[in-house]
């Protein structure tokens, strides 16, 4: 790990600096210019680890991709190597992030934000919140990465740095422990939930100032202005909290379990995100569809739907539709979804299809299933966008024959399935009529630290007991399910029959969690945190008349040493003090 990550990062961020780099602005520029110090946070911001397309599915049990040099695809097939994979982009942004956060945290004290005394305080709170926020949430991104058994048979975790390096520093040093990286993650989140407000909001009245600022004098006023509305889609309490359970949950799974983080104190820390909106009685009727275009706010509008953590700026923009729509509405149908996930979505009354009770019917396998099916994946001879799609087995005659299985290479399916998550079919990617609509990239939302609570609670306490919390891994799940619409008619009896046997509710849990996060990114690591089997075919459906045949589609060769990641070769060769994850 190069001194050289600060200036890979500033080089490419280098419109946030005014005047540009090439002024020989350096950090001790925050002494004398106060905005400096928010450009400096600003750069750690710019380096999220999030995207809004679902780009590593590809390389799981969840989905393929018809772009056959796709990098996730080459990886999932056997060629994964510290050489090759995906990972060391990852490596340097996380590290480079950090980087700018210590580099604020250790100038921070000497930055004047105003002349006021109490506006200078709580810039000074914010700002090294959201710093230590930042460290906290990129810390857990490397430990998702790269933690690992090392070569010495210890859970290895990354470098803590606390402090910025520059290019005089020895980086030829070891790997700390996994536990020691994980202890300062939650001290870090600790301290940044304390200086930083839940969620950032215009207060009404002087009344509603938080005490430790009121006693001051401060008024509602100068509160706003620090931590108002406008500074919404910045790092907050609640979005520290929901990074601290990710970590938590990530550190008492089977693969990380040495760590020593407990499955009960995981659910604490989700229940903590979770009591500030009521618990399972806050849980948002639509949280299911929070991409659709009924719930995405307009770029200009500072609110967000119950479902939202924290979320991008949202603007407007085509690209998912047009990477992922069918060829007949002008996209390229870039990932599709496989037989295995169409297969995990259960019969309307909530059996599993491969139970008799769920009447499933092979010759009409996409009737009386699921919703959800219906909502995230298009199946044959379903609508999008007004057009009904036929992805059977056909030759192309005219333009409408384009989304047949394997009838137009690199644009239509290879699955039999089109992603309808995550697009809006209400834009239009004709290049003679292109219409654009708002988006924005999720980060976190609230079922994901639902489904971890629900996780961590069934591992800790059983299926019905919620610990100290008034909730339990059973109600999680009862209130996701009736919120899709399944088990209605019948009291969701799938559930009520697995829930006092906490192996088959853990099955369970998984697979909602499997439906409810499809296509976010999530599944290709939580199959590694679960030491789950990598290596089931993805499949996909033929279908020729009223034939339904299963057909093997993308064959998976991951080795079992893949459930952790690689740390980049170059700097393993580079530095010897640097210990590899084992089988790399």
């Amino acid at each position: 790990m190069a001194a050289g990550l600060l200036m890979v990062g500033m080089a490419s961020c280098d419109d946030m600096f005014s005047p540009a780099l090439e002024n020989i602005k350096d950090e001790n520029t925050m002494e004398i210019e106060a905005n400096f110090a928010d450009q400096i946070l600003g750069s750690a911001y710019i380096l999220m680890p999030y995207s809004s397309t679902p780009y590593n599915d590809v390389a799981t049990d969840d989905a393929v991709s018809n772009d056959l040099t796709n990098t996730w695809l080459t990886m999932a097939g056997g060629a994964w190597t510290s050489q090759t994979g995906v990972s060391n982009d990852n490596w340097r942004d996380r590290n480079a992030s950090i980087q700018y956060a210590n580099i604020l945290l250790q100038k921070l004290d000497k930055v004047s934000f105003s002349a006021n005394e109490n506006l200078d305080l709580m810039f000074h709170d914010r700002l090294r919140g959201e710093a230590l926020g930042l460290r906290a949430l990129n810390m857990y991104f490397l430990l998702q990465n790269y933690g690992g058994i090392g070569t010495s048979g210890d859970l290895l975790g990354v470098h803590i740095f606390t402090e910025p390096f520059d290019a005089t520093q020895d980086m030829n040093v070891s790997r700390d422990g996994f536990k020691a990286c994980l202890d300062r993650l939650l001290a870090d989140a600790e301290e940044a939930i304390s200086l930083l407000p839940d969620t950032y909001v215009n207060l009404r009245s002087n009344s509603e100032v938080p005490q430790k600022y009121a006693a001051l004098g401060v008024d509602m006023s100068d509160y706003n202005r620090v931590f108002g509305a406008t500074t919404h889609i910045r790092v907050c309490g609640r979005i520290v909290a929901a990074i601290r359970a990710q970590a938590a949950l990530l550190a008492a799974s089977p693969a990380f379990e040495a760590s020593g983080m407990q499955w009960s104190m995981a659910a604490d820390y989700a229940a903590n995100v979770l009591d500030k909106i009521g618990g399972v009685a806050g849980m948002d009727d639509k949280g299911h569809i929070w991409y659709t275009a009924d719930e995405v706010k307009e770029p200009s509008d500072y609110t967000d739907q119950k479902e939202i953590i924290w979320r991008e700026r949202a603007g407007n923009s085509i690209s998912l539709e047009e990477d992922n729509f069918p060829p007949t509405l002008y996209g390229k149908g870039r990932v599709n979804p496989t037989q295995n996930l169409v297969d995990a979505f259960p019969a309307l009354n909530g059996y599993p299809i491969n139970d008799a009770r769920s009447n499933y019917d092979s010759s009409n396998p996409y009737s009386n299933r699921d919703p959800r099916l219906g909502l995230y994946i298009v199946t044959n001879g379903s609508s999008m966008a007004g057009s009904t799609i036929n992805s059977s087995v056909h030759q192309p005659v005219n333009d409408n024959d384009k989304d047949g299985l394997n009838t137009e290479s690199g644009r239509s399916t290879r699955t039999g399935y089109y992603m309808r998550k995550l697009v809006r079919e209400d834009v239009n990617p004709n290049p003679s009529n292109k219409v654009e609509k708002p988006h924005y990239t999720k980060r976190i939302r609230f079922t994901e630290i639902f489904l971890a609570y629900a996780e961590a609670a069934n591992e800790a306490w059983g299926p019905t007991s919620g610990g100290s919390h008034g909730y339990s891994a059973y109600d999680v799940i009862k209130a996701i399910r009736k919120r899709a619409g399944v088990g209605l008619d019948n009291g969701d009896a799938y559930l009520e029959s697995v829930k006092g046997d906490k192996e088959k509710m853990r099955e369970l849990i998984r697979n909602e969690r499997r439906l409810e996060l499809c296509f976010e990114n999530i599944r290709f690591w939580d199959l590694r945190r679960w030491k789950a089997d990598l290596n089931e075919t993805a499949r996909g459906m033929r279908i020729e008349g009223n034939n339904y045949t299963v057909i093997d589609v993308e064959q998976r060769k991951f080795s079992s040493h893949m459930i952790y990641g690689p740390l980049p070769y170059e700097d393993v060769i580079k530095f010897s003090n640097i210990e590899q994850n084992a089988g790399w």
